[in-house]
């Protein structure tokens, strides 16, 4: 098998113009490049292409079938990034847990997004390595 260069995402999307105005100004996401049905964005090492949908049989509204994907993104201070998308109108799902904290909201095409908070995010990975190196 080649080695995997770079890996990425692709959103398929009905609402592609006001899935770019998400994107690049709400998340505040840096643009690769474009073309007139497609745009790429910088996703954090990796690439995020929002591309709009023009399949028939696929143009069925995502709110006639549930979603089962996430998009997550690992952060140091959850609520801050929360408190900036409800300013910006965006409704979030703010929750805390004793596995860490979360802000889940969706993008203008219904595509779940989640915040998380990276230090208990990498405290599961540590314990993990500890609890398989010793066994």
């Amino acid at each position: 098998m080649n080695k995997v260069n770079k890996a990425g995402i692709i959103l398929y999307v009905n609402k592609y113009k006001k899935c770019l105005s998400f994107y690049k100004d709400i998340l505040e996401l840096e643009v690769l490049f474009d073309t007139i049905d497609l745009t790429c964005f910088n996703f954090f090492g990796s690439y995020l292409m929002i591309e709009k949908e023009d399949r028939n049989e696929y143009l069925i509204s995502k709110e006639e079938k549930k979603n089962y994907s996430c998009l997550r993104l690992n952060i140091q201070n959850v609520k801050e990034v929360s408190d900036k998308l409800k300013n910006k109108n965006i409704e979030v799902d703010y929750q805390e847990h004793d596995w860490g904290i979360v802000a889940k909201f969706k993008d203008p095409d219904g595509n779940l997004i989640a915040f998380k908070d990276s230090e208990k995010f990498d405290k599961q990975i540590e314990e993990y390595i500890l609890k398989n190196k010793i066994n």
